[in-house]
């Protein structure tokens, strides 16, 4: 009867600890901010919003591959101004019980369209952001920030990205 208890004791914790493992993937979306600076003809920057979704596949607590996909736009006021970036890399996360930060380089595809023109470069985001658990499988990213590179229009550009949302983990 014992054997069998420590048995049945010992599949409960099999499977608790292979549930645990199973959560590798971290889904986020959320409100994004970008400055678009650079634009052809010496046009002043404009300040765009957006939308900002990325998955994380975690090999480990700490490592992850991230694909991240972003897109802003001007206010219907100014002239038609849009950014996609698709972007891709390495994360570092540092799990903590309430708050975890993390850092990230990505690299992909970047596209600027304002005033009627466009134009497609290669795109790196360097940065990072903080995370606050919320419950078991949910946190709220705070803070993410990145300085995304691309070289649109012939100059590169630095343009600033701030964006907050909910990350998922699954």
């Amino acid at each position: 009867m014992a054997r069998r208890v420590l048995v049945l004791l010992g599949l409960l914790v099999f499977c608790a600890v292979s549930a645990s493992a199973q959560r590798s993937i971290e889904s986020y979306a959320g409100y994004s901010y970008e400055g678009f600076y650079r634009l052809p003809n010496a046009l002043p920057g404009y300040g765009l919003s957006g939308i900002e979704t990325s998955v994380q596949y975690k090999f480990t607590d700490k490592f992850g591959v991230v694909g991240e996909m972003s897109g802003h736009f001007a206010l219907p006021s100014k002239p038609a101004t849009r950014t996609l970036n698709i972007l891709f890399g390495p994360q570092v996360t540092l799990p903590r019980r309430v708050f975890s930060p993390f850092a990230h380089f990505l690299i992909g595809y970047g596209h600027g369209y304002t005033d009627g023109t466009w134009d497609n470069s290669f795109a790196m985001a360097i940065g990072g952001g903080l995370d606050m658990r919320i419950a078991p499988l949910l946190s709220w990213r705070i803070l993410e920030g990145d300085d995304i590179i691309t070289h649109l229009y012939g100059a590169t550009e630095h343009c600033p990205k701030f964006s907050t949302g909910l990350v998922f983990t699954f």
